[in-house]
């Protein structure tokens, strides 16, 4: 009598076996923003059937969310395409001509700092003062000199003194404090200046990297992210029409909409696995068992959802945002993530950056002035920039302006991040607009400033299904925690079960492109190819049958 039993230590593992017998992989994709759609349709080209996307929002897009106004697009999440040289996201956009009316105004060379383009920024103190344009122009130098120095850490290998605490805000503050100190040709009141201006810049920073505060951020891992050669672009007709090309190939009843995912049971035992016999075959009582080729073994995942439906699947790929991962990541997986992958989630850093627009009738801002940064001259001397709730708005680093006003009118971005982003979004609109009326009345010295005639404003921190804007790496993390973070489970030293079964996209999980849309993109082709590699035999057989 042939044994039924399956050896777990088979190198021909057994859904495998089952899967290329008898029936396509089932593949659920949670998450439809750029990773999730990108993984989604790298399946569908390579010949996956059975592959469903789960969306908790209403709509698609994940942290890309354009809203229109008129004859443009108001970006509330992803804006600009970082970088153009081998892009994946530039080319998308370049080869279905999204960039043809993009001016020279929403293009920028080298680092770009929020919406820094052509005009001159004007800093501005909270006496309503401006601060002259040489002076501002001396200390970015000095600014970006300091800038290029963290860089060194990570790229040159450079050792972190203890004095930084593995700190950029520490070290940055430290290094230009005291050449701002040194420098014998400043007088005491424009030292003053530029060390209010540091403070300024560091929150500039902060927006940029989504991190609570400057000294959050990694000093040794802050030079691994890395910059694709080439221009910066804004896609005049909004950042959605990436998603909407992601999307187009993807049938319509793939995506489920309004789908909250509540736990993912992964990883279900071989006692738990449903063996199918071939109902076509004839078989006596006194065979114990069929032929290998003729079992299907039950998918080794389920999927609950929050409706109370439960989705069998092979393979999962989960694109969740690190801060859906933080918060919901004991309840989200059963049996428990493991140890090392719980550590990483935990030590990698996300944060939120919010956008306020205010829209005016007419500008009171001069034809060159392309931003309003908020220079607090008490906040010279301040070890930390945090504020207590009701100071909320003293995180708003600046207003830049958009360009060109035929496409945007009259037009003003503001940003801030941290807690203080999340105190703003507990703010209703009015009460918003009028603290950022005040703040441009009292930084400008013009006290006849209108309130807008609206105000739209980003909510990322307190969106229950993303909870932040994009990571960072924070103190005490590294590089090799988004490499843990983007590990398949089970790992590969497991031999007794299926493999492959939960796998981790999102742009939380590109080491070198984090917090970037091409980072979200790449890695939701990274995890479609683990599975495309793992089927090849499969679909190359399929592929290769021969016609009748």
């Amino acid at each position: 009598m042939q044994s039924c039993e399956i050896s777990s230590d088979s190198t021909d593992d057994p859904l495998s076996s089952g899967l290329r017998s008898h029936r396509q992989p089932r593949i659920v994709v949670i998450g439809a923003g750029l990773a999730g759609l990108s993984a989604t349709r790298a399946l569908l080209q390579h010949g996956f059937a059975d592959v469903t996307l789960l969306e908790a929002a209403d709509h698609i897009g994940g942290r890309v969310l354009s809203v229109p106004n008129g004859k443009s697009t108001l970006e509330l999440g992803a804006t600009w395409i970082h970088g153009a040289n081998g892009n994946p996201v530039y080319h998308l956009a370049e080869d279905n001509g999204l960039l043809e009316h993009t001016t020279d105004d929403e293009r920028s060379v080298g680092r770009i700092s929020l919406y820094v383009k052509s005009g001159v920024a004007h800093y501005q103190t909270n006496a309503g003062t401006r601060i002259p344009k040489d002076l501002v122009e001396e200390f970015s130098d000095l600014y970006s000199e300091v800038y290029e120095l963290t860089q060194e850490f990570f790229q040159s290998g450079k050792p972190v003194c203890a004095e930084s605490q593995n700190s950029v805000g520490i070290f940055t503050r430290d290094v230009v404090r005291k050449r701002i100190m040194r420098d014998p040709d400043d007088s005491e009141s424009t030292k003053k200046l530029k060390l209010s201006m540091l403070q300024q810049y560091l929150k500039v920073e902060s927006c940029e990297s989504s991190s609570p505060s400057m000294d959050e951020v990694s000093l040794s891992e802050f030079g691994e992210w890395t910059a694709i050669p080439g221009a910066h672009h804004v896609i005049p007709g909004g950042f959605m029409k990436i998603v909407e090309l992601l999307a187009q190939d993807i049938p319509s009843n793939t995506i489920t909409l309004n789908k909250p995912v509540r736990c993912i049971h992964w990883n279900y035992s071989t006692d738990r696995q449903e063996v199918i016999t071939n109902q076509n075959n004839n078989h006596n009582e006194n065979n114990s068992c069929q032929s290998q080729d003729t079992l299907i073994l039950g998918p080794p995942i389920s999927v609950e959802c929050e409706d109370e439906e439960w989705i069998p699947a092979d393979h999962v790929i989960i694109t969740s945002s690190l801060g859906v991962l933080k918060k919901n990541h004991e309840a989200m997986f059963s049996p428990a993530l493991p140890e090392d992958k719980v550590l990483a989630i935990e030590k990698l850093g996300i944060s939120t950056t919010n956008k306020i627009f205010l829209e005016f009738a007419e500008p009171f801002w001069s034809p060159e002035c392309n931003s309003i940064q908020f220079v607090w001259e008490d906040e010279a001397h301040l070890e930390q920039l945090v504020y207590p709730e009701e100071l909320w708005y003293r995180k708003i680093c600046s207003f830049d302006v958009l360009y060109p006003p035929e496409r945007y009118g009259y037009m003003l971005s503001g940003w801030i991040c941290g807690q203080e982003a999340l105190y703003m979004e507990r703010c209703d609109d009015e009460t918003v607009a009028e603290t950022c009326t005040e703040l441009l009345r009292r930084f400008t010295g013009n006290p006849d400033i209108p309130k807008p005639l609206r105000i739209l404003r980003s909510s990322w921190g307190s969106n229950p299904y993303i909870r932040g804007s994009y990571s960072f790496t924070r103190v005490g993390s590294s590089g090799g925690d988004c490499e843990m973070l983007a590990m398949p489970l089970p790992y590969a030293n497991s031999t007794k079960a299926a493999p492959l079964q939960v796998l981790f996209a999102g742009e939380a999980t590109h080491r070198k492109y984090y917090s970037t849309t091409h980072g979200a993109l790449l890695s939701g082709q990274r995890e479609a190819n683990r599975l495309i590699e793992r089927y090849q035999d499969l679909h190359k057989a399929e592929t290769t049958k021969p016609k009748l």
